[in-house]
């Protein structure tokens, strides 16, 4: 479930840039060995490490030093932005930016932020934040982490708002249509959308079922996601990446996904 702002989310999508695009690596970001950049590493004065972040309390400032990986949406001079370092994720919502500087939130790009942490039904943010682009610093794209193994323990929250796989998963029903026949995907949460809106699925591991999404703000129905996920068919084994969102639980958003039998 998203939260909704206040006014048109077809006006907002105007703006928005698409993050299900391709997550092109940038220059900068691994060395010669392959290892990260020693220079993602550096944190300027005054800035927390990811660690120090997770400690603080609820509500308390917080200053970030972090990469860009994806856009979700831009109204109103706020932008909500998925954001990671090497060491962990930061979801920032409804930060204050300009439509210029929105185009600048490319993946990879270093910035500086300065906010407050909350939290909204599990989902860790940074809220009311205000942002600097770091100049010269170095750029990162996070690799895709598969966190299957880790679905139903307690260390998957370990990895919220991380770019991760989800592999071999089985697609379930995730309602029913209006003749009463089982479906693989509904438009919203309850089935009350149309075309255009969030596609909910449900896919299981053992004997788990989890529900899953394509977030439209974050990736509307042009996308081959989108696409992907409106041809299930219920008993489909698909392998899946997207950001780890929490809403009341795992409920992550999906960018990609591909059947393997």
């Amino acid at each position: 479930m998203k939260k909704i702002l206040v006014l048109a989310a077809c006006t907002m999508l105007a703006f928005a840039c698409i993050g299900c695009g391709k997550r092109d690596d940038k220059e900068g970001n691994v060395n010669a060995e392959g290892n990260v950049n020693a220079e993602v590493d550096v944190k300027s004065e005054g800035v927390m490490t990811y660690a120090e972040y997770m400690a603080a309390a609820m509500d308390s400032e917080v200053v970030i030093e972090t990469y860009v990986q994806a856009k979700q949406s831009w109204w109103e001079d706020k932008a909500t932005v998925y954001t990671q370092d090497k060491d962990g994720a930061y979801f920032l919502y409804n930060m204050a930016c300009s439509a210029e500087d929105y185009e600048k939130l490319v993946p990879g790009t270093k910035i500086k932020v300065t906010g407050y942490k909350g939290e909204w039904s599990g989902e860790i943010e940074v809220m009311d934040a205000t942002f600097e682009f770091v100049e010269g610093g170095a750029t990162y794209i996070a690799p895709v982490k598969d966190v299957t193994s880790l679905l139903g323990t307690d260390e998957l929250i370990k990895h919220q708002n991380e770019f991760v796989s989800f592999k071999g998963m089985t697609v379930e029903a995730a309602g029913q249509d209006a003749d009463g026949n089982d479906v693989a995907f509904l438009y919203n949460w309850d089935g009350s959308g149309q075309d255009g809106n969030d596609l909910y699925f449900n896919v299981s591991l053992g004997d788990a079922t989890y529900s899953f999404t394509v977030e439209s703000y974050l990736c509307d129905n042009t996308p081959d996601v989108y696409a992907a996920v409106k041809n299930l068919k219920i008993g489909d084994k698909v392998d899946m990446e997207g950001f780890l969102y929490w809403y009341e639980g795992v409920n992550p958003h999906i960018t990609s996904l591909k059947v393997v039998k």
